[in-house]
């Protein structure tokens, strides 16, 4: 629950200042009638990856055994690739992003239609990756951790934070924020990625390091509560596959070191 929680809070809250800083330039711009088309096209976004999550779980469930098994184990490593690739690109792109959405707003000038893509693309690249990580995420800790109550609890609060933060009511230090969560993200991918490689190990595609690295079923017993908590917060397996551990540490390893580098300062 706890990291569908915040994969929902975080993702939530870059699209809610996504469309705020879309909306706040507008007004300040004195271009209300260019609302609606901002409205429209986040509400078409949102839909689409409601509805990517929703084709995912129900191909899932009518797909035959091994191919199951093939769709989780990809949308799996896919997710991974995803939420790697928006902690650097937010880490990266965040000083820049107000001014870009504001050039793509002048650019777009009165065109309603030009306005709702705008707003689409601006959304579209944080709720796709936010269905397929959850999506993935739920898979990976299990129905009894309550994946879809964590991550609606974390969408909710992310929607009143970013209408508090444009609305000046709140002052969040977002570069800190990012750099927690973003921290935090990197061991639930971590977990995401082994669980992926041990989907893909069951049907015989990775035939090698099967052996466990080692067993705590007997001091975690599966679906006890601490094996619920551990699954639902880091995606917590009592028995890896030494290639699945291979993977969660390399992985933890090279991303970790990368993502928590200090910066190179330039100088002249």
């Amino acid at each position: 629950m706890l990291a569908n929680f915040l994969i929902g809070l975080r993702e939530g809250l870059e699209a809610s200042l996504i469309v705020g800083i879309l909306v706040a330039y507008c007004i300040k711009s004195g271009r209300k009638a260019a609302l609606p088309g901002i409205f429209w096209g986040t509400l078409i976004a949102v839909l689409f990856s409601i509805g990517v999550g929703v084709l995912l779980t129900e191909f899932v469930e009518v797909a035959p055994a091994g191919i199951n098994e093939v769709i989780a184990g990809f949308a799996s490593i896919l997710a991974v690739v995803f939420v790697t690739w928006m902690i650097f690109w937010m880490a990266r792109q965040s000083k820049n992003m107000r001014k870009e959405l504001h050039e793509k707003i002048d650019q777009a000038g009165e065109k309603n239609i030009t306005l709702i893509l705008v707003a689409f693309f601006a959304v579209i690249r944080e709720g796709v990756e936010t269905a397929v990580f959850l999506w993935s995420a739920s898979r990976a800790t299990g129905s009894d951790t309550n994946p879809v109550l964590g991550a609606s609890l974390g969408l909710a609060i992310a929607a009143v934070l970013g209408y508090l933060v444009y609305r000046g009511a709140l002052k969040l230090n977002l570069s800190k924020f990012f750099q927690v969560t973003g921290a935090f993200l990197i061991i639930v991918a971590a977990g995401i990625l082994a669980y992926g490689i041990h989907e893909l190990q069951e049907i015989g595609w990775f035939p090698f390091l099967t052996q466990n690295t080692y067993d705590l079923s007997g001091v975690i017993t599966p679906d006890s509560w601490i094996d619920t908590l551990l699954r639902g917060t880091i995606s917590f397996r009592s028995a890896p596959s030494m290639l699945e551990s291979v993977f969660w540490f390399g992985y933890v390893a090279i991303v970790g070191w990368l993502f928590l580098k200090p910066a190179k300062v330039k100088t002249n």
